[in-house]
């Protein structure tokens, strides 16, 4: 795939839990600010290439192998293995054939400050929505389902969602200095137990975010 010309992209960020999938969909199926959406969540892309590693024409086995492996420790891909992540989301390009007035929207990648700069090589990030969601409020959404998206979530443990928290506020928080220093527009949106996705979109369109 030819990257010369680069897709416009917006990045969703926030605590595991805060709801980054279900704004994802939400987005995808009704738009947003009167535009196409496309949901690149690489969460899910990384857990259905586990459980169906032979569907995955464009990996190798040492990848497959990779990506279970990192699923399992809770870890990030770093330097040395983005490769995976380059050719996962290339590949997600291609396969939607987003066109030039379509956004894509990037959930759960780029996840720190080397990611950042890797992804900047394939698109063009021209925004950030940042859902802040405190540690208790996190909990509270992932035990009673807020997003609609926990359903048989084998790392929703409570240590699992400790480990992903303190991975968040040492790596991920990074990002948002990262995109600043580069003029990217920032939204940062509060969430609650009862936030919806439907409820981030509004205030979104409300707010002319998508005007970018």
């Amino acid at each position: 795939m030819d990257i010369k010309d680069k897709k416009e992209a917006v990045l969703i960020i926030g605590p595991t839990g805060s709801g980054k999938t279900p704004l994802g969909d939400v987005c995808e199926r009704k738009g947003a600010g009167g535009t196409e959406c496309y949901h690149f969540d690489f969460g899910s892309i990384l857990r259905e290439i586990a459980d169906n590693p032979l569907d995955q024409d464009y990996l190798i086995r040492e990848d497959v192998e990779i990506i279970i492996h990192t699923l399992e420790s809770g870890g990030l891909f770093e330097n040395e293995t983005f490769y995976i992540v380059r050719n996962i989301l290339l590949a997600f390009m291609e396969k939607q054939v987003i066109a030039d007035d379509n956004l894509l929207l990037l959930n759960g990648m780029p996840r720190h400050v080397g990611q950042a700069r890797a992804v900047d090589e394939i698109v063009k990030i021209k925004g950030l929505i940042y859902l802040e969601c405190e540690p208790d409020v996190v909990k509270e959404r992932i035990l009673c389902n807020s997003g609609g998206d926990r359903i048989c979530r084998e790392d929703d443990s409570i240590e699992a969602i400790e480990k992903k928290l303190e991975l968040f506020n040492n790596r991920t928080m990074e990002i948002l200095n990262y995109y600043g220093s580069k003029k990217v527009k920032i939204e940062k949106i509060p969430v609650s137990v009862e936030t919806t996705p439907e409820n981030i979109l509004q205030t979104l369109n409300d707010r002319g975010f998508y005007d970018i």
